[in-house]
């Protein structure tokens, strides 16, 4: 039986019992060696460092740091592991896909999976396959969404309006719309402020399908957008949209 190359693995989970399980798994593979743990993103970048692991076991859903955001650092870091992400949740898949992951896996992590996805990290590895460059634009031109059974790309400019919905941004695209896994507040640094004006802690909007402002009796104001349909203005965004009508 031909050696199996060896494998250093830095497991990556806010939920101690998530680890303890991936840990009884690798276990039982073969070549396989597991360098450390972390419990959230910012541990995981400075272990990473430190022990300069060959590959990523990465949860994505985590508080602070998300596993996505460590994966594009680590795209940025002069060694490049690969990353293989472990979720609950079978939306992230696309963000997956956007850093270059190099498998997806779902808890409860079963064992024949896991040794198949380790499998792929080997041949990932063996390939020198590059890892995805960081970012070179200051601003996302572009996000990848799912659609039926594959991916569709949709350029940053062609979103109508954003809305949140807890973790996830519903981007509208004329009648159409898709969910991307992203706060708010991350989607709002990421987008260009000459082509986007955040106006409520829940939505942001194109500048140019704003085609008025109104006000109600109550003295609530609102954006009138191209459709004929409106968005509440929050309070806290007042200045923003006063600057954008040049009333600052």
């Amino acid at each position: 039986m031909p050696d199996v190359q060896p494998l250093r693995i830095l497991v990556v989970d806010d939920e101690p019992l998530a680890i303890e399980r991936l840990q009884l798994l690798l276990a039982r593979c073969e070549g396989v060696t597991l360098v450390g743990t972390a419990a959230d993103g910012e541990a995981a970048l400075r272990i990473a460092e430190a022990v300069r692991p060959d590959l990523l076991l990465l949860d994505i859903a985590m508080p602070g740091m998300d596993g996505i955001e460590v994966a594009r650092a680590l795209a940025g870091s002069a060694f490049h592991p690969a990353v293989i992400f472990v979720t609950a949740f079978d939306n992230f898949a696309v963000a997956a896909f956007d850093v270059a992951a190099v498998d997806y896996l779902m808890k409860p992590v079963d064992s024949e999976r896991l040794a198949r996805a380790l499998d792929r990290a080997r041949e990932h590895i063996a390939k020198g396959a590059p890892a995805p460059a960081p970012t070179t634009g200051r601003y996302v031109e572009e996000f990848w969404v799912p659609d039926q059974n594959g991916l569709v790309r949709i350029a940053a400019s062609d979103v109508d309006r954003i809305t949140a919905e807890r973790d996830y941004m519903r981007l509208h695209v004329g009648k159409r719309s898709w969910l991307i896994y992203r706060t708010i507040g991350k989607l709002e640094e990421e987008l260009d402020p000459e082509l986007f004006v955040r106006v409520h802690r829940s939505s942001i909007l194109r500048r140019d399908t704003i085609a008025g402002f109104v006000r109600d009796t109550m003295g609530h104001w609102a954006a009138r957008l191209c459709d004929g349909s409106e968005q509440r203005i929050g309070r806290n965004y007042s200045d923003q949209v006063k600057k954008l009508s040049g009333r600052a």
